[in-house]
């Protein structure tokens, strides 16, 4: 269906030639899903964006092939005029973007953007297309689609924006779907359920499906083949079942490894020491080699090839290929010890007690009191609509958070999760009607101004959800990092401010060189590591963290959780995490309260919520949580 040979995409940046993706080769069939894995900043989103001919300005692709169909009929995509590529665009192939609040034209509202998907790729018009569009807002999990069809993105969330990209580009039917990050802004019951259609659209349609994410427990249960990407190369391609049984290469044992879970609660996770290389340069050995606990001398100047060590398992690695002299004790890769096999069990273990501030037989005061919070939004405006009931998006919120402390608070997208970050940060004044008590060591948050405010800011910062739409794109991003420090810590003189950031960006696995970029030249992963660092760099004592992990993959993921928790126990700093990924829940988390409809249904110490869950709400969320099941193994490839 899809055939890639030989992908080379360079980009001229200012720090040089960079070559993004090196030789990439990939064979998918009609009906499979193949799922493209690894670090942020590998390449996998700029291999979707060189298949789609989307590339940025300054990209292009140097070299290579593209084909697209079967047998006489197949197309060569980087041969065809632009005009022809449109009709090739959401017509033969659709793509679910990474960063939905980006990708969404922010002037149109959501309906017009399905039916222009429709009326370009399909013989509807008109009201025709518009009810085709309802159904398709209907089919992704869009609540009243006959009302949400004339809103504009900005008066949705970030999962219900993710849901609205999907269905721009399930509306014409492709043949072809490249899904970049498909899910990473869904809860996990909207998740199972657009998993679910894609697996109903395949064998409706025979769909193929190029899967981008770093899901690992969703590709598990979607893909039949995966390849893992590192610094543009593919290092690893292999059945789903053969790589999360015993996957080969080091790189994807580390990978596994670093998944976050009640097993490992209390102890770090097994973090991929430093970062992916830059690619301006020209490799003399592995790429891998730098990180690799397994490495050998030759290793760092001997390039590995990508071969065939078992059937349909290809691998590069010089572990697997003796050179001269070494034959004798060359060790052989193996297999990832029990606990990566078992990192998402199907049964998993129970949590243990918490350890943190909230165990203590006399605990102290809370740092953070919530009482009976409510938001409510106004709805519509002008005259015919002045007499609607504002929109209640948080309705009577509760609890309590101690210093040094983990609540996660976790529910379906659109539940009023991020409207209460929000409201505890005083960041709705002007555009909601916030009521309740929101107390910081005592001092009603609410009923602040001016600089007794600005001096509560130093103590809470927030970690928003869309790191690029939160990220000042005229700012390199040494500015980024101090723009806070300025505002917030003035005790600091300029060389203190410069330490404290290089620090950060070392501490959230960035480069040094890129503190003069800008936010444009990062991936979302990586923008999502700058925002991570910038709510850190004040010190506060409590930080709203609203998805802070989401856009990251995993091994980025350990270092970021290991970051936190040493964090929180070297400064006593408490998170509000709002979250989805129930596996991040299990280890981080001391109290977990689960919200629907902007009301908390139950809440409770960690191990009592997520193993004996009170509520049926609670039950049927934690029912949906993909597990990471080698045992199991892969879905077999629909022939249709």
């Amino acid at each position: 269906m899809l055939d890639i040979a030989d992908l080379r995409v360079e980009i001229d940046a200012e720090s040089g030639l960079l070559r993004a993706v090196d030789g990439l080769r990939l064979a998918i069939e009609r009906g499979e899903t193949f799922a493209l894995v690894g670090e942020s900043g590998c390449g996998k989103s700029l291999t979707a964006l060189a298949l789609m001919r989307l590339l940025p300005a300054a990209g292009y692709v140097a070299g290579g092939d593209i084909r697209l169909g079967e047998g006489a009929a197949a197309l060569e995509l980087l041969d065809l005029p632009e005009a022809r590529m449109r009709a090739v665009r959401g017509g033969r192939i659709g793509m679910i973007f990474q960063e939905p609040a980006t990708s969404l034209n922010p002037v149109m509202k959501v309906g017009q953007q399905i039916v222009e998907a429709i009326e370009a790729h399909t013989p509807l018009r008109g009201a025709a297309a518009r009810a085709r569009a309802i159904d398709w807002l209907r089919r992704v999990g869009i609540p009243e689609p006959e009302r949400r069809i004339d809103d504009y993105p900005f008066r949705m969330s970030g999962g219900q924006k993710q849901r609205v990209m999907i269905a721009i580009a399930l509306a014409a039917e492709p043949d072809f779907l490249v899904a970049d990050e498909p899910t990473t802004a869904l809860d996990v019951t909207l998740q199972a359920q657009i998993l679910e259609l894609l697996k109903e659209l395949q064998r409706e349609q025979r769909l193929g499906l190029l899967l981008i994410t770093h899901d690992l427990a969703v590709v598990s249960g979607m893909a039949q083949r995966v390849a893992l990407m590192y610094a543009g190369q593919i290092v690893e391609v292999a059945p789903a079942a053969a790589f999360f049984a015993r996957p080969l290469h080091p790189y994807a044992q580390a990978l596994l490894r670093a998944l976050p879970d009640s097993a490992r609660r209390g102890a770090e996770l097994e973090a991929i020491a430093g970062t992916v290389p830059a690619l301006d340069q020209r490799f003399g050995g592995c790429r891998f080699a730098p990180r690799c606990a397994q490495a050998m001398a030759h290793c760092a100047t001997t390039v590995p090839e990508l071969e065939e060590v078992e059937p349909g398992h290809q691998l590069r690695c010089l572990l697997f290929r003796p050179v001269a002299g070494d034959a004798a004790s060359l060790p052989r890769p193996a297999a990832p010890r029990p606990a990566a096999a078992e990192a998402r069990p199907e049964v998993r273990p129970e949590v243990r007690p918490p350890t943190g501030p909230q165990a203590r037989p006399e605990a102290p005061p809370p740092l953070l009191e919530v009482r009976n919070l409510s938001v409510r939004f106004p709805v519509g405006g002008g005259l015919l609509r002045r007499g609607r009931e504002p929109f209640t998006a948080v309705d009577a919120v509760s609890f309590d958070l101690g210093a040094g402390e983990t609540l996660a608070l976790v529910g379906e997208s659109g539940c009023g999760k991020t409207s209460t970050g929000k409201a505890i940060v005083q960041l709705l004044r002007r555009v909601a009607q916030v009521e309740g008590e929101v107390r910081l060591e005592g001092r009603d948050l609410l009923r602040l101004g001016g600089a007794d405010l600005l001096a509560a800011r130093r103590e809470v910062q927030i970690i928003f959800q869309d790191p690029f739409a939160s990220l000042n794109p005229r700012l390199r991003v040494d500015e980024l990092l101090e723009e806070g420090l300025v505002a917030l810590r003035p005790e600091l003189d300029a060389r203190a401010r410069r330490e404290r950031i290089e620090g950060l960006v070392d501490r959230v696995g960035l480069r040094r060189d890129a503190l003069g970029r800008w936010p444009h030249e990062f991936s979302g992963g990586q923008r999502q590591r700058i925002a991570i660092a910038r709510a850190l760099a004040v010190q506060p004592r409590l930080i709203v963290c609203d998805e802070p992990t989401s856009a990251l993959d995993v091994s980025v993921q350990a270092q970021i959780l290991n970051l936190m928790r040493e964090l929180q126990r070297e400064l006593g700093v408490s998170y509000l995490f709002i979250t989805h990924h129930i596996g991040v829940v299990e280890f981080l988390a001391d109290r977990v309260a689960v919200m629907r409809r902007g009301r908390i249904e139950e809440q409770g110490p960690c191990g009592e919520v997520l193993r004996r869950p009170q509520n049926a709400y609670t039950r049927a969320l934690l029912a949906a949580v993909p597990v990471l099941s080698p045992a199991a193994g892969p879905p077999t490839r629909n022939e249709g």
